[in-house]
């Protein structure tokens, strides 16, 4: 984000730590994730340290910190994907893509996100790609959407 950006978020803010989520929530619209530098210009906003700033933001599942991808896979791991497969669904998308939870490819093409539900209990084990969830996913038909996005 340029200095203009930065002004314009941190304007709508009175600057007490109460702003923090929204602020981030912010931040992470504009950019796509939050960039260290963003860290340092909240922490001296907020006058908060980094540390807790660190600390709150990666307590919730909503952000993150490293660049996302051309294409976002999340992987359920709630009870039903769990027992049908997820576990085995997230070790395939790791072992395939070279990549770990909250990673993103060396290419910037996929990310990759383990998530406790996608609230679709009933379709387990359910795979999402960006906006799209496929359902009673295999480790042979997950690579076979994963070319759909190649």
């Amino acid at each position: 984000m340029t200095e203009r950006e930065y002004a314009r978020v941190f304007s709508r803010y009175a600057g007490e730590e109460g702003d923090l989520i929204p602020l981030l929530q912010k931040v992470q619209e504009r950019a796509g994730y939050i960039p260290e530098d963003a860290v340092g210009r909240i922490s001296e906003f907020l006058k908060l340290s980094e540390n807790r700033i660190y600390g709150v933001a990666s307590f919730y599942s909503q952000f993150r910190f490293t660049e996302p991808g051309r294409h976002s896979i999340k992987i359920c791991l709630g009870t039903a994907c769990h027992v049908s497969g997820g576990q085995i669904l997230a070790d395939a998308v790791e072992r395939d893509l070279g990549i770990t939870d909250g990673q993103t490819t060396e290419d910037g093409r996929f990310d990759f996100r383990r998530v406790a539900c996608l609230g679709c209990c009933a379709l387990a084990p359910v795979v999402q790609i960006d906006d799209v969830i496929h359902s009673r996913v295999t480790v042979i038909r997950f690579k076979e959407i994963l070319d759909e996005y190649k």
